[in-house]
């Protein structure tokens, strides 16, 4: 346990930070749930729709500085790519 008093401040901001890293991270999870389940019950325009909220969620997370830039680009990548592929 810490005894200073900053080191006991960055105790709670670290706390603070990672949960709401979490919150983001859990919401990008659910935009590509979201997108995959459009496009494995083969609704183009559902999936279409769901890609672009997902690709706002990866990217807002990427502007908080959650994902790593090039991470955000794969992930929108591989959903992109799933959609069009539907035919």
């Amino acid at each position: 346990m810490a005894n200073i008093k900053s080191a006991k401040k960055r105790i709670l901001v670290s706390n603070a930070n990672a949960e709401r890293n979490k919150a983001i991270k859990s919401g990008v999870k659910t935009a590509v749930k979201k997108v995959t389940a459009a496009v494995e019950s083969g609704d183009k325009a559902a999936a279409s729709a769901a890609l672009v909220e997902a690709t706002a969620t990866i990217d807002k997370a990427t502007s908080k500085g959650v994902y790593h830039k090039n991470t955000s680009a794969r992930k929108v990548s591989r959903l992109s790519k799933a959609v069009n592929e539907m035919a």
